[in-house]
């Protein structure tokens, strides 16, 4: 399987592409920090590629996707992890925090489906998108109003790309509470985020149970993955929920500010 893992350089995505590339698939690994991918390749393994691009530039992309296209010698599957969260009030959030959002959440996955539509249409490949429980199984989180509805969007984009071309295995990956790995593998969602305005939201959090009170390890979601992408040409799973089981705890605000 020749895999294209965007936002490979930390977090969930760079824990998919190193655990893909460990389980013997050919993997490109594209995110906009160069020093963070070298690393992330060294744990991949020989053979790895490594590609510099910038989700919310279309030039970025394109360039991007060929370079990973000719490295790997093809395109299988393509997926897409980026995905910002500023914590912030719908009434605070500001037109640019809007057009960041989705530059990120939106914007850049479709156009980096389109820039691997030729490869992945000759494969008879998938592509796959990252996102959320707040945006098809919870109401929006408190503070997180702008990132909820990207990630609503992005469903419906996905769906539009699937309509249109149904000859790609489209499939939409809700993700539950998953910490990532050690180091550059941790997720860093919550990096930068207002703790005077965490505090304020958590409650509600808890008492609406968006949070599981646990965290479910990251290489039974890489294991999905994985599973996933070898059905190959000819099998749709338009949508894929993993996602920890209750464990009747909570988090304390220092593992959510960790």
């Amino acid at each position: 399987m020749k895999t294209v893992v965007v936002g490979a350089s930390s977090g969930l995505g760079r824990c998919i592409g190193t655990g893909l590339a460990q389980r013997g698939d050919q993997v490109a690994l594209l995110a906009r920090r160069k020093d963070r991918l070298d690393g992330a390749a060294t744990e991949a393994g020989e053979g790895t590629v490594v590609v510099e691009c910038d989700v919310t530039d279309e030039v970025s992309i394109r360039n991007a996707v060929d370079e990973a296209a000719t490295g790997l010698g093809g395109i299988d599957a393509l997926i897409y992890c980026p995905g910002i969260g500023p914590l912030v009030k719908m009434a605070d959030t500001d037109a640019a925090t809007w057009r960041q959002v989705f530059d990120t959440n939106v914007i850049g996955a479709s156009l980096m489906t389109a820039a691997a539509l030729p490869h992945l249409t000759a494969s008879g490949g998938a592509a796959m998108y990252l996102t959320s429980v707040s945006a098809s199984q919870t109401d929006p989180w408190p503070g997180l109003g702008a990132y909820a509805v990207s990630k609503a969007a992005l469903d419906k984009m996905i769906d539009a790309w699937r309509n249109e071309h149904p000859n790609i295995g489209f499939t939409r990956l809700v993700v539950g509470d998953c910490g990532g790995g050690e180091g550059d593998s941790r997720v860093e969602f919550n990096q930068g985020w207002d703790n005077d305005l965490l505090v304020e939201v958590i409650d509600t959090w808890v008492q609406r149970a968006y949070i599981s009170g646990t965290v479910m390890d990251v290489e039974h979601l890489v294991n999905m993955v994985h599973a996933t992408l070898q059905h190959g040409a000819g099998i749709s799973i338009p949508t894929l929920t993993v996602t920890p089981r209750y464990a009747g705890g909570l988090f304390s605000e220092a593992d959510l500010d960790a």
